[in-house]
């Protein structure tokens, strides 16, 4: 008869081969990040396209965030297990102790492998300006000013032809005009063709809120969410950020230029400001680097009624800041890093380059 040390010893083997397993395909999914090229062809266009349409045939009927509850369970399930282990360390049971961080450690893995497969792997895939062929992005000063001109006379049109209506927007109605702006890409040269894209009100917005996020994509189940309790003109633009990721975007500055071209273009009042406002405020902070003195002069076109929304927002964000948001900056700036976005949340703003490589190519900057 075998012993009960004899059994967990085994146990504790058979997890080490495991997590030495779990290691190796983690190694093989990084290594990939040199390989462009067939990520493109057989994971973005290939196994991507297959496991977007079974999530979204599992979940986009969901009148909720089946990713939110996913999480809630995840903390749960996580909190009760750090509470075990600190009992058992406590009763001085160290080889349990050490079989449950194995766990968690091997669980830890599996999550990760789940997350490049499922998603990530997209941030190994060509980028968004060879494949929409905006390569010119080269630029200067004196075009970098006009084009953020255009988007400041722009944002101000946006904003003077919005109605109290507008502000009243349910979540359903947001939702229903992404969607058709993302479809609507589809126009786009080259095209970029959506397949049934949704995004969701998060059931977490209280606690986005704190971590200063507007909104994510949750790789797991496939779900664009957005943070519903932010102010309403940002909310728009961030759904199709959100479903920017849906489609395979995985860099934050690709998603924010997807983001912009879908709702620049469309029929929406909420959505066109929303995107224009967006694209502003990026362009300003890249003329502010550039030239401080250029940027006192051109913030004095901004309306009114924009610089209500701009303090209005900023207020908003204030209220929430703290050591919790500065926590989740830090954390999701090295993650930005690890998945082939060195510039880290700096990478935000180069969509400038993919928007003035659009407008190269559209003939605004000949």
């Amino acid at each position: 008869m075998i012993s009960k040390g004899k059994i967990c010893s085994i146990r504790l083997g058979r997890r080490l081969i495991l997590i030495a397993g779990f290691l190796i395909l983690l190694i093989l999914i990084f290594s990939l990040r040199k390989y462009p090229g067939p990520v493109e062809k057989y994971y973005s266009l290939g196994l991507y396209r297959l496991i977007r349409k079974g999530f979204q045939f599992l979940f986009n009927y969901m009148p909720f965030s089946a990713g939110d509850v996913l999480y809630i369970l995840v903390s749960v399930s996580l909190a009760t297990g750090i509470f075990q282990l600190c009992k058992l360390l406590v009763q001085g049971r160290f080889r349990n102790a050490s079989f449950l961080f194995l766990g968690f450690f091997l669980k830890l893995q599996a999550a990760i492998a789940a997350f490049y497969i499922l998603w990530a792997l997209n941030y190994f895939r060509h980028p968004a300006s060879e494949r929409l062929k905006l390569n010119n992005d080269q630029y200067n000063k004196t075009q970098l000013i006009a084009v953020t001109s255009m988007l400041i006379d722009s944002v101000n049109s946006s904003r003077s032809v919005l109605v109290n209506s507008d502000f009243n927007s349910t979540d359903q109605a947001i939702i229903e005009s992404a969607v058709k702006a993302i479809h609507d890409l589809s126009s786009f040269d080259p095209p970029l063709i959506a397949v049934k894209p949704i995004a969701k009100p998060s059931l977490l917005s209280p606690l986005l809120n704190y971590i200063g996020t507007s909104g994510y994509y949750n790789p797991f189940t496939g779900e664009a969410q957005f943070n519903d309790r932010m102010p309403i003109f940002s909310i728009p633009f961030v759904a199709c950020h959100e479903m920017a990721h849906q489609m395979g975007f995985g860099a934050e500055d690709e998603a924010n230029f997807v983001g912009f071209m879908a709702g620049k273009s469309s029929d929406d009042r909420l959505l066109k400001y929303s995107s224009y406002y967006l694209a502003a405020q990026e362009f300003m902070a890249e003329v502010w680097r550039t030239d401080s003195a250029a940027f006192k002069q051109i913030k004095l076109k901004i309306s009114p009624a924009v610089i209500r929304d701009l303090e209005t927002e900023r207020a908003y964000w204030i209220k929430y800041q703290g050591r919790t948001a500065k926590l989740s900056s830090i954390f999701y700036d090295n993650y930005l890093k690890v998945n082939k976005q060195p510039g880290g949340l700096k990478t935000y703003n180069r969509m400038i380059k993919l928007t003035m490589a659009y407008y190269h190519k559209t003939g605004f900057l000949n």
